[in-house]
């Protein structure tokens, strides 16, 4: 062979040995199967391990570490364990760490010993919720299952006290502190306290549930007072008498009774606020004043309607009058007594006068600086009922500020006209707010019947909105709200009396058209649900030609969705009923054009009997199913009516 060629054939062999070599190393399609089964043994392995780690009760300085995975195996079978819900972050419970190590310590040599756990309520959220946790730390005793909140201080001596006892064999949690009142035992009990908490509650309610624990909380913490504050409860699906003789339409309803008489209570739903807020309404409903500084603060620098009393003592047969008429009022007004004879003579008052005065920036020419009432003393309510007539007649300005915060206790009154604009009465912008006061006074005088006040454009944004004026262009603009939820919007114009009076006069003589929020009129309303909008309320539900079934929703709301084929349904069932509508209307999108169909929540349903379109039924079942809105129609229908027969 010549000596090129040789070397041309060694050069193929070594090619064809790297080329080998390269192929020995290379995966195959085997290979990689393997590799990926591998691999995806190994993300079990990893997740079983996890889980492993979850479900193991592991211990830290004598503590037991619990999560929502190994809590209800841990627990199970134990007659009492000590728990701690913390937060990592909290400082309180850093705080507390070697004061619980010791606690565990020393119940860890009890016989039989007491488990002492502890939980991160950021990661054991379900067990959180399940224990109403709301703060750091929560310690709770579970006893045989059930929680026994912890209230003393947290120090080993008291923690490990309470512990031992609620682990003696004989122990029994203590009676509620909430009494339970029924139709047999209500008046008696009611009647003999000075004050007292009622909530109607129904059991299957939510928001009942929620407020149970917080109730009974309060209502051991009123019971210590001296004298005690008692909290009670009345199931109002079972005390049905009971619950229509208060008027419950909704569930909790919470009333404040004194001697028997009932007030709304329009307090906070949670222990402190509610022990806070009872324990003022079970102080005196007037409060002293004692000098003539706080009178001339009142006038100089106040914001509401200022009342006085003036009498001789305590012992005033007028002052214990003007008492009861406070004590119905005060959920409304802030009142005040006074028995100083330099304040009686500063207001140029005799004994037993009450007086109704506004704060310097709400008076003006038209109006008198005060309005004066000599109290009576006579037997029963009478004079209390007088005094409470004077202060509501005159507790109004001439043209005050409407603010949302009291405008369910003030500005109720309609027709109501309100001019929108930036109210502002501090030092650096009183002069202005008071320039355009003062031309809503020069209408506000000539029309008595009427209520005027100023609102803040920014507070009343949506409302100005809904009006059709959130882009008038104008700085001030002007609208009455009319009774039934009327309402009615002056044009953008200028702003000065002569415009207001016109627009007034306007309303007035019945010129004006209301403004209805409202979608465009459905063309296609052929369904068996029919669709009503803004504008097309009062010729649906409000006929008196027919009884209406109306549902007001809104359409991001789950329990609407849910109910939405039952409610096609029931529509179909009584499509050919004559004399019946099943209906349905986007309250988030329209309104309706009656005040008497409130709604708070979604799903809303009333029942709209015919002739008596002003006093709707309201649907308040829990069960919302075809049966039981079925029932609820035929309960109220003015006639069964009779179906089309099918052809």
């Amino acid at each position: 062979m010549q000596p090129r060629n040789a070397r041309l054939l060694l050069l193929l062999l070594s090619l064809a040995q790297l080329l080998a070599v390269a192929c020995a190393h290379e995966p195959s399609a085997d290979s990689f199967s393997l590799d990926e089964d591998d691999a995806v043994e190994d993300e079990d392995t990893e997740d079983e391990e996890d889980e492993e780690d979850t479900l193991e009760v592991k211990e830290e300085n004598g503590v037991v570490v619990l999560n929502d995975a190994n809590f209800d195996t841990f627990v199970a079978e134990k007659d009492t364990v000590l728990l701690e819900f913390y937060a990592p972050w909290c400082g309180h419970c850093k705080q507390f760490a070697p004061e619980y190590e010791k606690i565990a310590e020393t119940l860890k040599g009890d016989d039989p010993p007491v488990p002492v756990a502890k939980i991160d309520a950021t990661a054991a959220s379900t067990l959180a919720s399940r224990f109403d946790v709301s703060g750091y730390p929560t310690i709770k005793i579970l006893k045989k299952g059930q929680a026994v909140d912890y209230e003393g201080s947290r120090t080993q001596e008291e923690i490990v006290a309470k512990v031992r006892e609620v682990a003696q064999p004989t122990w029994t949690p203590p009676p509620e502190a909430t009494l339970v009142l029924t139709s047999e035992n209500f008046d008696t009990v009611v009647g003999e306290a000075d004050i007292m908490l009622v909530e109607f509650y129904a059991p299957w309610c939510g928001h009942c549930k929620k407020l149970a624990p917080e109730y009974e909380k309060a209502a051991k913490e009123l019971s210590r007072r001296s004298p005690p504050i008692l909290l009670a409860k009345v199931d109002a699906t079972a005390e049905t008498d009971l619950a229509q003789r208060f008027s419950v339409s909704g569930y909790p309803t919470l009333k404040i009774f004194r001697r028997g008489k009932p007030f709304d209570y329009n307090g906070p739903r949670e222990k402190y606020g509610i022990v806070d807020y009872m324990v003022e309404q079970a102080g005196p409903p007037s409060k002293a004043v004692t000098g003539l500084k706080q009178v001339q603060e009142f006038l100089k620098d106040g914001d509401d309607v200022i009342l006085i009393g003036v009498f001789q003592d305590e012992s005033d047969p007028a002052y214990q009058q003007y008492q009861e008429a406070a004590n119905s009022l005060r959920e409304d007004y802030r009142f005040h007594h006074t028995f100083s004879s330099e304040v009686a003579r500063f207001l140029q008052a005799s004994l037993g006068t009450l007086l109704v005065m506004q704060p310097e920036k709400f008076q003006s020419r038209f109006e008198p600086k005060s309005y004066r009432m000599v109290v009576k003393v006579s037997q029963g309510s009478t004079e209390a009922s007088a005094i409470r007539d004077h202060v509501v007649q005159h507790a109004l300005p001439l043209v005050g500020h409407r603010k949302a915060a009291t405008e369910a206790k003030r500005y109720t009154r309609r027709p109501l006209v309100v001019v929108y604009l930036s109210v502002d009465f501090s030092f650096d912008y009183r002069a202005a707010t008071q320039f355009w006061r003062s031309k809503v006074l020069e209408v506000a005088k000539d029309f008595p019947e009427y209520t005027f006040a100023l609102a803040d454009e920014e507070d009343y944004a949506a409302e100005v909105k809904d009006l059709g004026l959130g882009e008038s262009g104008e700085d001030i603009n002007a609208a009455v709200l009319d009774e039934g939820g009327r309402r009615f919007a002056m044009e953008p114009t200028e702003f000065d009396a002569d415009a207001l009076r016109e627009f007034v006069m306007d309303f007035k003589e019945g010129k004006l058209k209301p403004v209805i929020k409202s979608q465009p009129v459905p063309r296609n309303n052929k369904g068996p649900v029919k669709v009503v909008v803004g504008r097309t309320f009062e010729d649906v539900v409000l006929d008196p030609r027919n009884d209406v079934l109306i549902e007001f929703y809104a359409p991001w709301c789950g329990h609407c969705k849910q109910l939405e084929p039952v409610y096609t349904a029931l529509g179909k069932k009584y499509r050919g009923h004559k004399g019946l509508v099943i209906a349905k209307m986007d309250a988030t999108a329209n309104e309706a054009t009656s005040d008497r169909y409130k709604v708070d929540g979604f799903p809303t349903i009333y029942f709209a009997p015919s002739g008596d379109k002003q006093n709707p039924i309201r649907f308040e079942g829990a069960n919302r199913d075809l049966e039981h809105l079925s029932k609820f129609i035929e309960e109220h229908r003015a006639w069964p009516g009779r179906a089309k027969e099918e052809l």
